[in-house]
């Protein structure tokens, strides 16, 4: 009875494993996301063509942003509730996304 009660045990703890790593997968996707969301909106500001414009779709990329890090900072602490504590690949593959004095910057030069 206790090789099947082990078993069991280690069924559990592998489904819990998957769904550790399901959940960390689903983090990254929607970093993916939002981050491909901040490039499409730097895109947009940075062709721009007048001040209004430019001024509407600056407040189009900072709410971008910050929807990009808000879904970075909860990647990582899916990373850390896994015992991962070092995010070096995540600073990698993704970076945050420049502030928007930076893209405004560009646009200047």
């Amino acid at each position: 009875m206790t090789s099947g009660r082990g078993e069991g045990i280690r069924r559990i703890q592998q489904e819990i494993a998957g769904e550790k790593a399901a959940a960390l997968g689903r983090a990254g996707e929607r970093l993916e996301q939002t981050l491909a969301e901040v490039r499409a909106a730097a895109a947009t500001l940075q062709a721009a063509r007048d001040d209004a414009e430019r001024e509407r779709l600056a407040d189009t990329y900072a709410a971008a942003r910050r929807r990009a890090l808000d879904a970075r900072l909860a990647l990582l602490i899916q990373r850390e509730a896994l015992g991962l504590r070092r995010h070096t690949t995540v600073d990698q593959q993704f970076p945050e996304p420049p502030s928007l004095a930076q893209v405004l910057r560009t646009l200047q030069h």
